[in-house]
């Protein structure tokens, strides 16, 4: 198989889940159905439950899974270590705390502002880099520095959840499980357009990203501003969780193991950022999906499955030779 064709291998499988999404649950819907529903003369309730609420719902699981698997890759080949993701830099934390502090601030809607997850991160991302000194040569110093401040982050959350009213409370606590039930259109067209905007940024700067992988004095002898470069790639990273997190929630693990997995695919030194999109966009999907149908009529969030299934993953990581490098 060619680099090319090993890097394409998600789309497939990537296409079949979409299609179990449209098609799974309560009632379950044969191709005919899905067709009617998005296409054709079907029923007002077959029309409604394909185009209102599993197809915005797959497509917020697309738009999740992109952006973190997008922001793992970025991340891991900034810091050059396959432990860096915006889970253990606080991103995730930072924009979940900036969604709260939107309720506590502006309490008239069950969530805050979904794009204020995108502006919790992109200050919490600053914040880290400040406070490590810079990304350094191997990233270990910011790894550590993201620990402490995913912490006390997580803490402040907490505070914030505490002093809630019940119902805000309630609804904030199983956004910040991870889940996908219930996205509209609207918050799901803004997001997707936003993460639009960002992929394109990442495709205009592709070769200098590809540069990450040389020595810092090499890059700085192509005339490359490694400062900017680095600080551009952190606050890409830091924009594509913020928007994965306004629209699902902390979802665990994705931005960790689909960046790996991608690199599996492609050997030759590096992380492939749209490889990494593309597996990472498989992961929310099928994991969203089994949440829905493993334990029907009850449904696990996918951000509760993808820990479960994540845990394993690390302790898998950690054990294996060359656990803390790029690898």
């Amino acid at each position: 198989m060619t680099k090319a064709a090993r890097r394409l291998a998600p789309i497939p499988l990537l296409l079949v889940l979409a299609y179990a999404a449209l098609v799974a649950g309560t009632p379950r819907l044969s191709a005919s159905q899905v067709y009617a529903g998005l296409f054709g003369p079907g029923s007002d309730w077959l029309s409604t439950l394909v185009t209102q609420f599993r197809l915005p719902r797959l497509c917020a699981a697309l738009v999740v899974g992109i952006g973190l698997g997008a922001a793992g890759a970025l991340l891991q080949n900034l810091t050059r270590n396959r432990l860096a993701s915006p889970d253990v830099l606080g991103i995730n934390d930072g924009a979940l705390l900036a969604l709260a502090l939107s309720l506590i601030l502006n309490p008239s809607g069950l969530l805050g502002p979904w794009w204020c997850a995108v502006a919790g991160a992109l200050i919490t991302a600053v914040f880290t880099l400040l406070a490590a000194g810079g990304v350094g040569t191997r990233g270990y110093r910011v790894l550590v520095v993201g620990l402490g401040i995913a912490s006390l982050l997580r803490a402040g959350f907490d505070i914030a959840l505490a002093t809630l009213p019940i119902f805000h409370a309630t609804g904030l606590y199983a956004f910040s499980v991870g889940s996908l039930a219930g996205r509209a259109w609207p918050v799901v067209t803004v997001a997707a357009a936003l993460l639009g905007i960002l992929l394109t940024v990442c495709w205009v700067i592709s070769r200098a990203l590809a540069l990450l992988c040389l020595h810092d004095d090499s890059i700085r002898g192509l005339g490359v501003n490694l400062g900017q470069l680095r600080f551009t790639v952190l606050m890409l990273a830091a924009a594509l969780a913020g928007v994965a997190v306004g629209v699902g929630g902390p979802i665990g693990f994705v931005a960790l193991a689909a960046p790996m997995l991608a690199q599996r695919l492609s050997p030759d030194g590096g992380i492939p950022v749209w490889c990494s999109a593309s597996i990472g966009a498989v992961l929310v999907t099928g994991a969203d999906l089994l949440g829905r149908i493993a334990a029907a009529p009850v449904e696990v969030p996918v951000g509760v499955l993808s820990g479960f299934l994540g845990g394993p993953f690390l302790l898998w990581l950690l054990m294996r030779p060359k656990a803390y490098g790029a690898g």
